[in-house]
């Protein structure tokens, strides 16, 4: 089963390779605040490849935050057009939504989002649970996540008992178990201390080097220039989208 599953994972990265994972076509995302009209995404119009590592760095309120959400698929936009691996998710229900955020995306969040009282095989294993995996294949998977993060002799442990890197490695394991079509970190380092954002950033990198798609939110643009590829959002527009020698050239 193990090596079935690295099989197809790198069957899919290197025949998908450079092909269209995310296209955003004239992406708006509107609120009405106070009676004003607000917009929080205001034409964004994006492509990233399959294999790519973004960054997408803003300020706060900049609009990132809501674009992060449609990508993710826990949002869908006032209009325009979002393809993921070529589905149409803006005009998906709540159910499709559900669905295709377990298919094709695992999250890395800031705060980890561990659930205290499972160990770290239990977390580990809940997205393949929600897709109805079997308990042997979900212990299997779960066990080569968390060999990958260098944590499989500490599967017993609880997240209380992991330091703040350690409990990152975990998000990330549970990110990889269900070999989704897209990593999407939110602010991955905004919790640890520099050097354990070092090593998970690495990590990060290593895991894109493996043929993996990773797209980062972030407000920090040190941590922006990590990626391969940098987008900048501004008042929910696109200020700049290109290499990160060319970003960081402007800054």
């Amino acid at each position: 089963m193990e090596e079935t599953n690295r099989e197809a994972q790198a069957t899919r990265c290197e025949g998908a390779a450079g092909q269209p994972l995310i296209e955003l076509k004239d992406i708006y995302k509107i609120y009405t605040l106070g009676g004003e009209e607000v917009r929080a995404n205001d034409g964004i119009n994006l492509t990233i490849r399959r294999g790519e590592f973004v960054a997408i760095v803003g300020k706060s309120g900049s609009g990132k935050s809501t674009l992060m959400n449609i990508i993710g698929a826990l949002d869908v936009p006032t209009r325009g057009d979002y393809f993921l691996g070529g589905e149409d998710v803006a005009v998906m229900t709540d159910k499709q939504l559900a669905r295709i955020r377990n298919k094709m995306i695992g999250f890395i969040f800031q705060q980890y989002n561990l659930l205290p009282k499972l160990n770290l095989l239990e977390n580990v294993e809940l997205p393949l649970l929600y897709a109805g995996a079997g308990q042997a294949e979900r212990r299997e998977r779960a066990l080569e996540s968390l060999r990958k993060v260098g944590l499989e002799e500490k599967w017993r442990s609880m997240p209380n008992q992991l330091s703040g890197g350690q409990q990152q490695r975990v998000s990330i394991a549970r990110a990889l178990a269900g070999s989704p079509s897209l990593i999407l970190a939110d602010e991955p380092t905004g919790a640890l201390d520099s050097r354990t954002s070092r090593d998970v950033l690495n990590f990060l990198k290593q895991l894109n080097d493996e043929g993996n798609t990773i797209v980062m939110i972030t407000h920090d643009n040190s941590i922006a220039m990590e990626a391969r590829r940098v987008v900048r959002i501004a008042d929910g527009k696109i200020t700049f989208d290109g290499d990160v020698k060319d970003y960081a050239a402007i800054l």
